[in-house]
């Protein structure tokens, strides 16, 4: 079974930066795409940006020039560095491939981001 646990979530004033990262195990991490994605209360989950096994990115509008995502295969990890946050990134931010983001189970606990004014 894939296990996801994300970390690096906290509270943070507008115009500061976080750092999150996704550590993934079960699998064989490097073959697949990997997505961050969030979710505020009352909201739909939105794909935040996404890495491709090969290291190509991109990027939903909202965020594009402010985040950045990257990966380390050889760690398992996947990494959202985020800068220059607004209160409306405010949301809980989850990491899943997108293969398998249809699936409830297949989502981790997230971490909390909270960006006050």
């Amino acid at each position: 079974q894939v296990q996801l646990v994300e970390s690096g979530g906290g509270l943070v004033q507008a115009g500061g930066s976080l750092r999150l990262s996704c550590a993934a195990s079960g699998t064989i991490f490097g073959f697949n795409a990997m997505g961050w994605y969030r979710q505020a209360p009352g909201k739909q989950r939105e794909l935040v940006a996404v890495i491709s096994s090969g290291g190509s990115t991109n990027y939903a509008d909202f965020v594009k020039g402010r985040f950045t995502i990257s990966r380390d295969n050889a760690k398992n990890t996947v990494y959202l560095q985020m800068n220059s946050l607004k209160p409306e990134d405010t949301a809980v931010y989850y990491c899943n491939t997108p293969s398998r983001s249809g699936i409830s189970t297949s989502w981790g606990q997230g971490t909390q981001v909270t960006v006050s004014s």
